[in-house]
């Protein structure tokens, strides 16, 4: 399971375009998005709505407490929230210690109403919790006391029964309409393989749940399955993470294959860096030069899997080698070419990618003073580890090369020490 935060406008859309199917009841959810392509003009008719009511306009950016920072503007007509929208489009703002400029607002009506309720449903590895509070709003945290929390097990169905402990305290007036709803979005929240959704708060708009401030997260292994009800989704970066050229290259190279290629930048100015196969492999030689004290030396976190053909792991380590060996400053480096044991790739034809990128990068290596350590096991592993030992010796670059008998935390422990040896 991987997962991936969804804007608040992408969160209300599919709790609105699935009720229906789930429930045979509608939600009068209205919501717009705004960003710096958007013409209000034909948002306007697409949205007429939106000429029409008073509205709420704020940052969709997936960070919260957006009410405590000034950072929402309620009971607008759509010149204000098009002055509002203006004036802090593109501006740089710091949430949470992270700084980064809005790029989407959410626009919506704006709803009158006296009470406000807490919804939260997460996935978790024997089933869900589902938690409710009849005092929803900015001040949750502070009546944290008056949430109810329930688990239901994978494989159990939510039950009037099971239930009845969250709205067992509800006015006898709309604990029926509570406890539909409840039911109906943990319904929906499984249906589409969310892992995480939050409505806080959410009204009660003539007798029906209305969704004022929601969060939402997919499972995007889940896509295969969803991509019709999912519809054109998108899974941003986080706030105040904005990827360089080589990260956007190597996102761009992913998206265009079924194998998995990932590369974030760490430390433009760490000595250490990674190019490994495997998704669990690449997280434990991080987590290990972390743990032997050294992650401020880890340049980068990279994963190749999914068996990515020759081409793409060229131009991938291509990627990899030029971040490596940029701005030598006659320190040591380190490379380390890993991996687990493979279960169906090819060792020998991935290899093939990363020793003609080294080849090319022969003298930015040199220069670099790099050292690389290479450890795999798998499919024709014997014939590829062979084809390294064979580039160190005509490259002229020290290259350690071993196979499945070597264990990989051992490897990353000798380019530490090779990064912290005497010059």
């Amino acid at each position: 399971m991987a997962r991936k935060k969804i804007r608040e406008y992408d969160s209300k859309r599919l709790l609105k375009e699935h009720f229906k199917r789930i429930s045979g009841r509608e939600l009068p959810i209205q919501s717009a998005q705004v960003t710096e392509s958007t013409d209000f003009n034909e948002l306007v008719e697409r949205e007429p709505w939106l000429s029409s009511s008073k509205l709420v306009v704020k940052p969709d950016m997936l960070f919260g407490k957006r009410g405590k920072s000034g950072l929402v503007a309620l009971n607008l007509d759509l010149a204000q929230v098009a002055a509002f929208v203006k004036e802090r489009l593109g501006k740089e703002v710091s949430m949470g210690g992270c700084k980064g400029p809005i790029t989407t607002f959410i626009v919506e009506p704006f709803i009158p109403h006296k009470e406000e309720y807490y919804l939260n449903i997460v996935s978790e590895r024997l089933g869900c919790s589902i938690s409710f509070s009849e005092c929803g709003g900015i001040e949750i945290e502070e009546n944290w006391d008056k949430v109810k929390t329930i688990f239901i097990p994978t494989g159990v169905s939510l039950t009037s029964e099971i239930c009845a402990e969250l709205v067992a305290t509800l006015p006898l007036e709309i604990k029926g309409e509570m406890e539909e709803f409840i039911k109906a979005v943990y319904t929906l929240f499984q249906d589409l393989d969310f892992t995480f959704l939050e409505m806080n708060p959410f009204a009660i708009v003539d007798g029906k749940p209305y969704p004022l401030d929601m969060r939402g997260e997919l499972d995007d292994t889940a896509a295969f399955k969803n991509f019709k009800k999912w519809g054109s989704i998108e899974f941003p970066m986080p706030f105040g993470r904005v990827m360089s050229p080589t990260e956007s290259f190597i996102h761009g190279l992913d998206e265009k294959t079924s194998a998995s290629l990932k590369f974030t930048v760490l430390n433009p100015k760490g000595r250490i860096w990674t190019m490994v196969a495997g998704g669990g492999a690449s997280v434990i030689y991080a987590d290990t030069v972390g743990d032997l004290g050294y992650a401020s030396e880890l340049g980068n976190y990279a994963e190749y899997s999914g068996a990515p053909n020759e081409e793409e792991v060229l131009q991938y380590a291509r990627v990899v080698i030029d971040c490596a060996t940029a701005d030598p400053d006659g320190q040591k480096r380190a490379l380390v070419v890993g991996g687990g044991i493979a279960n169906f790739t090819d060792v020998a034809a991935t290899f093939n990618g990363i020793i003609r990128a080294l080849k090319e990068k022969e003298s930015r290596l040199k220069a670099a003073r790099m050292n690389i350590y290479v450890r795999r096991g798998g499919p024709n592993y014997q014939r590829g580890l062979a084809k390294m030992r064979a580039l160190g010796e005509e490259l002229g670059v020290p290259i350690e090369v071993y196979g499945p008998e070597a264990t990989m935390t051992g490897i990353c422990k000798q380019a530490i020490e090779c990064i912290t040896a005497a010059a």
